[in-house]
């Protein structure tokens, strides 16, 4: 499998992903969510934070099923001209759109693992995570330590509350405005192994005590 270490192409997968959801051009980044829509996965939270990201020039695309009436409420928002929404299940779709993305948001209010954050560390598009389980783990915090070690991947918020996921998307906005950071976080997020690489021989090593 060929991977890529630079978001080679995001320019372009971009301006598609605003295309296929009738997007505007923006000075804010572009954020994605893909996922069930349910209370477990935070986006009723998400749904009432939304200003502090699109009133500040941000924008975003989401793609899910669930709770009819989070359904409902997100269809709802789709009304302003900086939310695309399409309610359902595409595979195809949702690989566009994450490679397309600056960002991906996953507010799980509980998360064992977790793939989307994966998924967009691998597309360098950052990841916007509750600081949960696999979330926290996977996920290095922009914070000042890790920004000035050069490490950080994306960013964590807690507790899974609309001023929590505000206060995100106002760290969020303050990185992309400066490129060179951006750019940098991005690199790192492409770099991360998320594979099985490590934890493989682990778990072989524990069957083959188990068998024994």
């Amino acid at each position: 499998i060929q991977t890529y270490t630079t978001p080679r192409g995001k320019a372009k997968a971009k301006a598609a992903l605003r295309a296929e959801f009738d997007l505007p051009v923006a000075d804010g980044p572009l954020t994605v969510v893909v996922s069930r829509l349910s209370e477990q996965k935070g986006l009723d939270a998400l749904l009432n934070a939304l200003p502090a990201l699109i009133d500040h020039g941000g924008q975003l695309a989401l793609l899910g099923t669930g709770d009819k009436a989070l359904e409902a409420a997100w269809r709802a928002a789709a009304s302003h001209p900086n939310v695309g929404v399409h309610i359902g299940y595409d595979e195809g779709r949702s690989h566009r759109m994450i490679a397309g993305a600056d960002a991906i948001l996953v507010p799980s209010r509980f998360e064992p693992c977790g793939l989307t954050q994966l998924y967009g560390l691998r597309y360098g598009t950052l990841p916007v995570v509750a600081r949960t389980g696999g979330l926290a783990d996977t996920v290095i915090d922009a914070n000042p330590v890790a920004l000035a070690s050069g490490v950080a991947t994306g960013v964590q918020f807690h507790p899974v509350t609309a001023d929590a996921i505000a206060g995100a998307f106002a760290r969020l906005l303050d990185l992309w405005r400066v490129p060179d950071v951006w750019a940098k976080m991005q690199r790192n997020a492409m770099r991360q192994p998320v594979g099985w690489e490590a934890s493989a021989p682990l778990y072989a090593a524990l069957y083959e005590s188990i068998a024994r």
